[in-house]
């Protein structure tokens, strides 16, 4: 019996560290980025003078563990560890005018997040995209760059991603991210959707499909798609 009261304590204790571990993560992580996004840039110049705050979130989410099955927290936790890791790996190599400025910042270099040892790539494609099929992923994962969708100034939590998934993916899609030209019946989007195709074409829809799916003024079935450079300037304040 006492074996027994002894296992459950730990499995408590163990249960109640990671709870404080996992919400302090999330807390820290919307204080953080309350503090230095605006308008969708971000104030790498302060970060770089003072990156206390930084690698402290990162120092916690280093020790973070959450199984896909616990699907809102799992995707939560990530999408904001990519958007911090990607500023970490600016930070790192600061000051630069575009991720693509430091060699292997996508695929090669490696961040200690969530018990691995992992690249920004292994994150959006292999945690993400490939076990939950969810295009609006490309909406709120922020790679540091002016064409990326925009870095919001709090967290993505548990219990409102989705409604945040919706609600970035609307804006952008209402946004910057295409450009419709009514007299030319053409539609030009970002090159998200061109390197992305397979993810915005799920169950045989087409392109123009998903995005008046999100759209207010809806595109018409018979323009013509095309997609404009994407721009890799720093998403800088």
């Amino acid at each position: 019996m006492k074996h027994k009261i002894k296992l459950l304590l730990v499995l408590f204790s163990f249960n109640l560290g990671f709870s404080q571990g996992i919400d302090t993560f999330f807390s820290k992580t919307d204080t953080f980025l309350k503090t230095y996004v605006s308008d969708g840039k971000v104030d790498y110049d302060a970060i770089k003078k003072n990156p206390d705050k930084l690698n402290e979130i990162l120092k916690i989410a280093k020790a973070i563990s959450i199984e896909k099955t616990d699907a809102d927290k799992y995707q939560a936790f990530w999408i904001n560890a990519y958007n911090i890791s990607v500023i970490k790996g600016i930070i790192d190599n600061y000051p630069i005018k575009s991720p693509l400025d430091k060699a292997g910042f996508f695929d090669r270099i490696k961040h200690e997040v969530g018990g691995k040892k992992i690249t920004l790539n292994d994150i959006e494609h292999k945690l993400l995209r490939a076990q939950f099929k969810d295009p609006r992923f490309h909406f709120v994962l922020v790679c540091g760059a002016v064409g990326c969708p925009p870095l919001i100034s709090k967290a993505y939590m548990p219990n409102t991603l989705d409604a945040q998934l919706e609600q970035q993916t609307k804006l952008s899609i209402n946004g910057s991210f295409i450009k419709v030209d009514t007299k030319k019946k053409k539609v030009l989007g970002s090159e998200i959707l061109k390197w992305y195709k397979e993810d915005f074409t799920m169950d045989g829809k087409k392109e123009i499909d998903f995005l008046n799916k999100y759209r207010t003024e809806k595109i018409p079935s018979n323009f013509k798609l095309g997609y404009f450079t994407y721009n890799w300037k720093l998403n800088k304040q």
